[in-house]
């Protein structure tokens, strides 16, 4: 009995006629959907390639630092405090001028605040005194100053100019619009 068994026609297909319907599927599947997949399997290759650069930085930075010595950041901090307390010191000296300056300042308007009114109470001008007051700077010498006289210019316009007249221009001319309601319908 086991030698008149008959192939089942709805089995599996046998050795080539398998291989055939496989090249048949599968030429089907790249006709039908081969851009999807092409596009698909570059989508893939982009994933795979950043998530493999992630995990290699997330590697390198889980790994102890060993490289830096104690000593070296020991002497790193220690040159910048120095740096920091010479800015300091600049910046008070700075200050202190600044200061200075302001007082100097200050005592000078107090200064001439009193001979002002000083020259009030003798009933003398106080801004003759105040100009009188004044020093002229030493950076500023007035006899190496030399005032260029202005040149005569002609006007650009006439006395009578007037944008609104009608007069001295070219083809423009203002005219009133007209009084009344607009014609419609």
């Amino acid at each position: 009995m086991a030698g008149n068994v008959a192939p089942d026609p709805q089995g599996p297909p046998g050795g080539e006629e398998g291989v055939q319907f496989l090249l048949q599927a599968v030429n089907s599947l790249f006709s039908d959907y081969g851009w999807y997949i092409f596009f698909g399997l570059i989508v893939v290759y982009l994933l795979v390639q950043k998530l493999s650069k992630n995990l290699q930085g997330a590697k390198q930075s889980n790994m102890p630092t060993t490289a830096i010595e104690p000593d070296d950041v020991v002497k790193q901090q220690e040159a910048l405090l120095a740096a920091r307390m010479k800015m300091q010191e600049q910046l008070n000296v700075q200050a202190e001028k600044f200061k200075e300056k302001q007082k100097m300042l200050e005592e000078e308007k107090r200064k001439q605040k009193i001979a002002m009114w000083e020259s009030m109470q003798e009933g003398k001008s106080y801004k003759a005194t105040l100009q009188h007051n004044q020093e002229p700077k030493p950076g500023a010498s007035t006899s190496t100053t030399v005032v260029k006289p202005k040149p005569n210019r002609k006007p650009l316009r006439s006395d009578g100019y007037n944008p609104l007249s009608g007069e001295g221009g070219g083809t423009c001319s203002w005219r009133p619009g007209r009084r009344g309601p607009s014609p419609g319908g």
